[in-house]
Order: structure tokens, then sequence, then C-alpha cells
């Protein structure tokens, strides 16, 4: 069958965020056979899996669940104990985009993203030509008041991890806050310290931890004045609504000697098939 003849398939990737949530509640009566897919990478919260199984039973909609040939482990053990980083993200690849390309294969596929109105990054989505990303929130100027708004009235409300961290993704995600990694430890210490074990010290003198420069040990540590300086930070702040909400979805650090301010370089963003 020609390229021409295919029909097109229409998939939504969910993350477990609440960006594309929102999408799903948003195409769900717009796009014909709507496919909803998760890539589940096997490190997810425990409050994502509640938050999709939601998803299904208020929305009445299907998602496959996708999960890699290879687990972390494995992949790990390829880079030889190297931690993923922002400058090798060899986990969004290797665990979320090949079993994801692997899925579509050679069909034309309409990708639906939850990039906002509001929002400065694009991100990586797919270099494969018989994939076509839409952005229904851009051609619609949705920003996130909307998002929040689509959720409520379909009555799925967020995900409850955003009490205390900012986006989806795993839980051992190197984009997320030190604030929210201490988030991490009050909320779920067993996947703490299963994210700890993976940080080592090999003899050749190579050292790989989550936070660039910080183990969770230390971290721990210090985690009264990450969370004062955090508290701080956000008083200072309290009354810039645009700024706050800005900073909300950026991964930026809080403590001594670290800067606070958004990340700006792409390579400091995280990936749009993760954390949207």
């Amino acid at each position: 069958m020609s390229k021409e003849s295919q029909k097109r398939r229409n998939i939504l990737a969910l993350s477990g965020g609440k960006d594309s949530a929102a999408l799903a509640v948003y195409l769900k009566d717009r796009i014909p056979d709507l496919e909803y897919l998760f890539l589940d990478t096997g490190h997810e919260l425990p409050e994502t899996y509640q938050y999709l199984n939601r998803m299904r039973a208020i929305l009445g909609i299907e998602i496959t669940v996708l999960k890699p040939e290879r687990d972390f482990d494995y992949w790990l053990q390829i880079f030889k104990g190297c931690l993923p980083s922002p400058q090798n993200r060899w986990c969004t690849r290797q665990l979320k985009i090949m079993p994801y390309e692997n899925y579509i294969d050679n069909s034309l596929v309409n990708s639906y993203v939850g990039l906002r109105a509001d929002e400065d990054r694009l991100g990586y989505i797919s270099h494969k030509s018989n994939i076509i990303p839409y952005y229904p929130f851009i051609e619609d100027d949705l920003t996130k008041k909307d998002i929040i708004q689509l959720l409520e009235e379909a009555g799925l409300g967020l995900p409850k991890y955003y009490s205390w961290r900012s986006r989806s993704g795993c839980y051992f995600c190197f984009f997320q806050r030190r604030d929210e990694w201490i988030g991490l430890y009050n909320n779920h210490p067993k996947l703490f310290d299963i994210a700890r074990t993976y940080e080592t010290n090999h003899d050749d003198g190579r050292i790989y931890t989550w936070i660039d420069g910080l183990s969770l040990d230390d971290l721990l540590s210090r985690q009264d004045e990450i969370l004062n300086n955090r508290a701080n930070f956000s008083a200072k702040h309290k009354e810039s609504g645009k700024l706050t909400e800005s900073l909300s979805d950026c991964c930026f650090e809080i403590g001594p000697g670290s800067i606070l301010s958004p990340a700006t370089k792409e390579e400091d963003k995280p990936c749009l098939i993760c954390t949207l």
C-alpha cells in the first residue's frame, strides 16, 4: 500500500501530566479514532498510574501502555553506569522515543502535542517524516489557566504529585529541583532509596549523581537549608505571578552558589514526550 493510500492515525502520547491530560479532554470529541498511548519506563510515580486510571474511568477512553524491550538497568549497563543528564538523555531516547517510534513503525501519524501557547520550548518529538506533530493549544491560544479549567470541568483535576512536584516523569528524573527530590524522600522514601542506589563511585574516579556535584545523601543533609531557601524565594516573588508561574514549569536550583533562574538552553529543558 502506498503512503498516499494509507489512512492516517491520530495519536496522543500521554505523560501522566496535566497538559497531555487536558489535551485528551480537549480532543476527545474533536478527533475521530484518537489513540491514547502511555510510554511506561517502569519507574513512574504511583500517582501517575492512579491518574491514568482516573482518565480511563472519567473520560471513558482506552490507553495503550508501551514498555521498552530493554529496561533502565539494561541501558545503564550499556552506558557503563553513566546516569542520564540534560546533556545525555539516553533514558528518553531508549525508554520513550524508541518504543514510540517502533510502535508507529511506518504508519502515517498525526501526533498531537500538549504544548501550551504560553510556553517557550519545542523539545524533541520525532524526526521521522511519517509523523506530523500538531499543537492544538498553540493553534487555539490556550494557556495554563485554560488547561486547569479543562481538567476541572472534566472532573479530572490535577495529578496528586503536583502538591510537591512541578512536572511528570520518572521518579528519579534529573530535571527535578532539589526541593522536589526532598518531596520524593518525604512522599516515597522507598523510591528515593532506589534512586540513591543508582548513584555510584567508580574505581577509576568517575562519580555519577542525579544532581550535578551533589549526591542524594548530601542533599538530605542540607534539606532544611534547601527548603528554607525555596520558601524564601517563593515568598519573595509571590506578588509577581508571571515570574512565579514561569519558574514553576522550569528547572532551577536553590541553594548557596546556585543561580535562581529558569533554564534557557534547549539542553536544559525537559523533553515534551516525558513531561507534558
